[in-house]
């Protein structure tokens, strides 16, 4: 009790608080004290008839203006260090959630990939299940495969230092490939492509990249999925020089204050039944900065809690003949 009572008392806000208050405090008295001296003065001038410009300055209010200047700088400048301070702790946070959940994704299939090395060596295994135990195996070495190229592709992108091609591509036709390619990983899922325009928009991306959004993007409608059977539709809308992609799914939804966070650094969203956090907390980062790299953004939307989320990536496309 004693404890907490004393971290409450050292909390930022009550320090900044009590700080502004002390500085609002010293002004105020150092200008009454100094208005009664000048008063003090003038009186003693009248009184005796003294020169009042070798007793008393004349820029008594000019004094008080560059003081009062000097105690705004002081006051912002304590309020940007509490601000800094914030944000430092903040991040801290996040990354302290990060390094516990990313080494719990680690952990996991490290430890199954050694339980069934162990089975396969104290135990005579029949062919069937000899299979079926290393299918399992491969599906835990791609999962610790994926884990490790997330942070690898973290480090490349945010370092600037990416390599690659930009190549004309026709999205729609990319992205149902990608969704072919993958199927096997997302065989509990209905993942439904839309282009209702029936154009074909033709933009230069790296597929490498671009395949890693995709994939982040849809892991992520599944990983935050309490339905049955996850739902997720692609759409392509065309606008005015710019193509928009949805990715609609059934999820558990966002909370409002959440939607301008979710692609943070690090951050993972709440769970509503207050379950841990899934995931490591930088796919959606890992979207928006290959996102960016296209020269676009992504935007999330949700109608709340349970109703599911829509994150839509916005690519500047300007439609060849169109003339616009």
């Amino acid at each position: 009790m004693v404890a907490s009572r004393s971290k409450l008392f050292f909390h930022p806000i009550l320090i900044l608080i009590f700080s502004i208050l002390a500085l609002g405090t010293s002004l105020f008295l150092y200008i009454y004290w100094y208005i009664e001296i000048s008063t003090g003065l003038k009186a003693l001038i009248n009184r005796f008839n003294l020169d009042a410009g070798q007793v008393l300055a004349s820029q008594t209010w000019v004094v008080i203006l560059v003081l009062s200047v000097l105690m705004g700088i002081i006051f912002m400048g304590i309020f940007i260090i509490f601000v800094y301070n914030q944000k430092t702790l903040q991040l801290y946070r996040m990354q302290h959630n990060f390094i516990n959940s990313f080494t719990h994704e680690l952990k996991t299939p490290v430890t199954s990939l050694k339980l069934y090395l162990e089975t396969f060596l104290k135990h005579d295994i029949s062919r069937g299940d000899q299979v079926k135990y290393i299918r399992y195996m491969i599906h835990d070495v791609g999962r610790l495969s994926d884990n490790i190229s997330r942070i690898l592709n973290l480090a490349q992108l945010e370092s600037k230092s990416y390599r690659g091609e930009f190549i004309k591509t026709n999205l729609v036709h990319m992205v149902e490939r990608f969704h072919k390619n993958n199927i096997h990983l997302f065989q509990q899922c209905n993942i439904n492509i839309y282009n209702t325009s029936g154009r074909t928009f033709s933009l230069k991306i790296n597929r490498p990249f671009f395949e890693m959004l995709l994939m982040n993007i849809l892991t992520n409608a599944v990983r935050y999925n309490d339905s049955p059977t996850p739902e997720i539709d692609i759409e392509f809308e065309p606008g005015i020089r710019k193509l928009y992609i949805h990715f609609k799914d059934n999820g558990i939804g966002i909370e409002q204050g959440e939607l301008k966070r979710v692609f943070g650094k690090f951050y993972q969203i709440s769970r509503a039944d207050n379950m841990s956090a899934k995931g490591s907390g930088i796919g959606l980062y890992l979207a928006r900065i290959i996102a960016g790299i296209h020269k676009g953004k992504f935007v999330a939307t949700s109608a709340g809690l349970g109703k599911g989320s829509v994150f839509t990536l916005i690519l500047p496309y300007r439609r060849i003949g169109s003339g616009k």
